[in-house]
């Protein structure tokens, strides 16, 4: 079944993903999905739980031009370290469409993670792909950006935000959105298979 971007509040937006112990031709198949929704949908980062699985891999390019395939890239099972300085920045995400706001976060940090290949990735980070990796990484531990708000920010965004509650609920009325515990079911039997 093909993926697809889930939106603000479904519940495994507030999955803590699990690590990644195997790389196999589906997981590959997943990433090259996750690039095509990211372009589809004009963004620069796309998490694994964003399109409704429970792994701790994020994909992203902070050109967002599909031409730039250098600047690709897939983080699986990243770690940030060494976050300095601040810096507030806007964001949006693709699971909450049309809604963005300032974000405080680190200016620089170290980020370790490994690529489709199983080779170990090192990098020193700064400005825009920095935010986008911390951003992405928040996604991996079930936080969205809207949860690093200054009380003044979220409240310009709240009508937005309550619009897509308001949204989930009546879906879920009618049986078009999952209740948590089928959430719940679908990620540990996907978390079985390859954690």
């Amino acid at each position: 079944m093909p993926l697809s971007i889930i939106h603000y509040p479904h519940p495994t937006l507030r999955h803590k993903s699990q690590p990644i112990r195997r790389v196999d031709r589906e997981l590959k198949t997943w990433v090259a999905e996750m690039f095509d929704l990211m372009y589809e949908h004009e963004g620069v980062g796309l998490a694994a739980n964003q399109v409704d699985l429970p792994y701790r891999m994020f994909v992203m390019n902070p050109t967002g031009n599909s031409q730039e395939k250098d600047a690709e890239q897939v983080l699986i099972n990243p770690v940030l370290s060494k976050m300095k300085g601040q810096q507030e920045g806007n964001e949006g995400c693709l699971s909450i469409p049309g809604v963005h706001a300032d974000v405080m976060r680190a200016k620089t940090l170290h980020v370790e993670a490994f690529d489709l290949a199983g080779n170990l990735i090192e990098a020193d980070l700064d400005g825009f792909a920095a935010r986008v990796v911390q951003h992405e990484n928040d996604h991996l531990d079930g936080i969205l950006f809207i949860d690093r708000l200054s009380d003044g920010n979220l409240a310009e965004i709240r009508g937005l935000i309550d619009e897509f509650e308001v949204d989930f609920q009546s879906r879920l009325a009618t049986g078009e959105a999952p209740t948590e515990e089928q959430v719940a079911k679908k990620l540990a039997e996907l978390e079985r298979l390859r954690t």
